[in-house]
């Protein structure tokens, strides 16, 4: 049986290759900015939504599902960033 040499296996430890950063490592952050964003832009809008229901505007049943959207992804987000951190003390205590 005839074993064939995969170039591919050589690629990332070649010296004369030089050094990228992972794509999905910017991906990521960018997500988790465009999530923060979201996040934002639901709290601003609850604030909106109140400041409407104060004067007339809006009536308590759009108010409190914006309030409610604001509040359920704020908590989301924060329950991501425990994790987030969690990872990062998880590598922390890796041993080298």
């Amino acid at each position: 049986m005839k074993v064939e040499l995969n170039p591919r296996l050589f690629e990332a430890s070649s010296p004369l290759q030089p050094s990228r950063k992972p794509k999905g490592a910017a991906d990521f952050s960018r997500i988790l900015k465009e999530a923060i964003s979201e996040v934002n832009r639901l709290q601003l809008e609850a604030e909106a939504a109140i400041k409407d229901f104060t004067v007339g505007k809006r009536g308590i049943h759009e108010t409190m599902i914006a309030i409610e959207k604001a509040d359920l992804s704020f908590q989301l987000m924060m329950q991501i960033r425990n994790k987030i951190i969690k990872a990062y003390e998880e590598v922390m205590r890796m041993q080298v």
